[in-house]
């Protein structure tokens, strides 16, 4: 990384994340409860194969012992704690929020736990798998 970056990209980052304080709280009193759009199903659709390819990639980085597995790890779980957030908050009432409570506690959540632990201790999920599979060398 050059020292510009190095130097620039924590204040910038900084910057950012203190902006984005007043403009969410901007959208949560300007924006209406209820929006109708087009291309619902391809956004979600589009989401759903961002969200699977991205734990491909992180299933083959595993495999290979690939030095991306971190990025594709870290990247996996936010996409499954964004996916389990949208899909909670966009549910309707009764069954269609039970089902998508049920799938982000279950199913999401813990998967992105699992993501965000591996990319946080590679080498060790890479000697828990081979203990398990029975593969210690």
């Amino acid at each position: 990384m050059s020292p510009v970056v190095r130097k620039w990209a924590a204040p910038i980052f900084a910057l950012v994340a203190v902006a984005l304080l007043p403009w969410a709280f901007w959208l949560s009193t300007a924006l209406p409860s209820r929006h109708l759009s087009e291309h619902w199903d391809v956004a979600w659709a589009g989401f759903d194969l961002l969200l699977a390819g991205s734990l491909a990639a992180t299933a083959l980085s595993a495999m290979r012992r690939s030095p991306v597995l971190q990025g594709a790890a870290t990247a996996s779980g936010a996409l499954l704690l964004v996916d389990a957030w949208f899909d909670v908050v966009t549910s309707d009432r009764g069954h269609e929020l039970a089902m998508a409570v049920g799938l982000a506690i279950f199913c999401e959540l813990p998967l992105a736990a699992l993501c965000f632990w591996v990319a946080l201790d590679s080498e060790r999920f890479y000697s828990t798998a081979r203990r398990l599979r029975g593969t210690e060398s």
